[in-house]
């Protein structure tokens, strides 16, 4: 059984800790921010045992030599990204599986945003670093179209129940932005009600779920008829329509 505890971090980050309260072994999923990684330590009572890297950018991995230094914890970063992610003793790949004490986290390979950049699902939790916002996606700085739209499929494969851990708050730029690709979807209109009402009162729109992601992600709906319809994209591959929604979002 695990407990996660999110936070604030940086500008716009989140951080996100992992204790699995049979051993008591809690990772860090990334490490953005070293003072608020160590003030939610301080909230929870938790000793960090475990850092897991989702990919080498500089505000998911600041804060690693110094958490390697004070806790002693185990860095854990794609093998593409050992030359990239300071401090790192073990290294995975897609479909590996480890463990944070008696918990079994897997390894899903989800390259786009970096070629690195994988996620780690724990039961029906999955920490998805930069590829996947609530509303929104990674921008593609080294890897394809093809393959970030494989990375996203690959996630919107899980259970629909499944909780979505992203790395940064988003959602609310994501939206204004999901809404001119699909203006007359109830369920995105919905959401943006909701995202609209957390942030007011200061709130976090995360976790997500799979299956909300589904329903108001445009990112993920690059596959449906409506989607395409509204880009005028009828009989384009599914790729094509993904690689023109990403375009025309960097360009939002």
């Amino acid at each position: 059984m695990i407990e996660i505890r999110m936070f604030p971090a940086r500008d716009d980050n989140y951080g996100l800790l992992v204790h699995d309260t049979v051993s008591g072994a809690t990772a860090s999923i990334d490490a953005p921010d070293e003072e608020a990684i160590l003030d939610a330590l301080e909230e929870t009572g938790w000793r960090l045992t475990d850092v897991f890297v989702t990919h080498h950018h500089y505000d998911h991995v600041e804060a690693v030599p110094a958490l390697k230094a004070k806790f002693g914890a185990r860095i854990t970063a794609s093998a593409h990204d050992v030359s990239r992610v300071p401090a790192v003793d073990r290294t995975v790949h897609d479909g590996d599986r480890i463990a944070l004490g008696d918990t079994a986290v897997e390894v899903i390979g989800v390259p786009g945003h970096t070629l690195g950049h994988v996620a780690y699902r724990i039961g029906g939790e999955v920490f998805v670093g930069d590829t996947l916002f609530s509303l929104g996606c990674g921008r593609l700085f080294e890897g394809s179209p093809g393959q970030m739209w494989e990375s996203l499929r690959r996630l919107r494969a899980l259970p629909p129940q499944t909780r979505v851990w992203c790395g940064h708050e988003y959602t609310e730029a994501n939206g204004r932005f999901a809404a001119t690709i699909e203006p007359g979807n109830p369920d995105l209109a919905a959401r943006l009600v909701e995202v609209r009402d957390l942030r007011l009162e200061g709130r976090p729109t995360l976790p997500t779920t799979i299956g909300r992601e589904l329903a108001t992600n445009p990112f993920l709906r690059a596959d449906q008829p409506a989607v395409k319809a509204a880009l005028d994209m009828e009989g384009r591959s599914d790729v094509d329509v993904f690689a023109e929604i990403r375009a025309r979002k960097d360009r939002f």
